[in-house]
């Protein structure tokens, strides 16, 4: 992924893709999306996508908080 992609409104990011970023477990980032902590949109194959723009701003949040 580039950083192009994730600055795409539309960008969708896997739960392994956002774990990373987040620098968590996969399976955490799924608990969370089942908790509606963050919104998961299904694919047809019921796999789960992430908004790359909502990821950013839980980004943003978390690193103003740890100020």
């Amino acid at each position: 992924m580039t950083d192009h992609d994730l600055n795409s409104p539309e960008a969708l990011l896997t739960p392994a893709e956002v774990a990373a970023l987040f620098r968590v477990n996969p399976k955490t980032v799924t608990r969370w999306a089942r908790a509606g902590k963050l919104t998961a949109i299904r694919t047809l194959g019921g796999h789960r996508r992430f908004k790359a723009s909502e990821i950013r701003r839980c980004l943003e949040e978390l690193s103003t908080e740890q100020r």
